[in-house]
């Protein structure tokens, strides 16, 4: 069974190697159409950066990664908005 998890644009995401990244809003692959997350690192030069959500989601690879604690590979630390997948909010133009 797939586990379902909540996005949270705008909010606060700790990668499980120990960064923290900002969720910028969801983006939609124009070939694929597949839900992409734009996010940007807390740190260095915020660069821009998109991994599908499924991805961002996911658990922590235990194989390749046996020491970590963490379960998600990025993991909510600080809430904002709530968007539900499919329930894309828009910005007005």
């Amino acid at each position: 069974m797939k586990e379902v998890r909540e996005l949270v644009i705008h909010g606060v995401y700790r990668h499980f190697k120990g960064n923290y990244y900002l969720v910028e809003d969801i983006a939609t692959h124009s070939e694929t159409k597949e839900d992409m997350v734009v996010y940007r690192p807390l740190y260095g030069d915020g660069h821009l950066y998109v991994r599908p959500v499924e991805m961002f989601l996911s658990r922590v690879d235990t194989n390749k990664y046996p020491n970590m604690n963490q379960v998600w590979r990025f993991e909510l630390q600080e809430k904002r908005i709530k968007v539900k997948l499919g329930e894309k909010k828009r910005r007005k133009k």
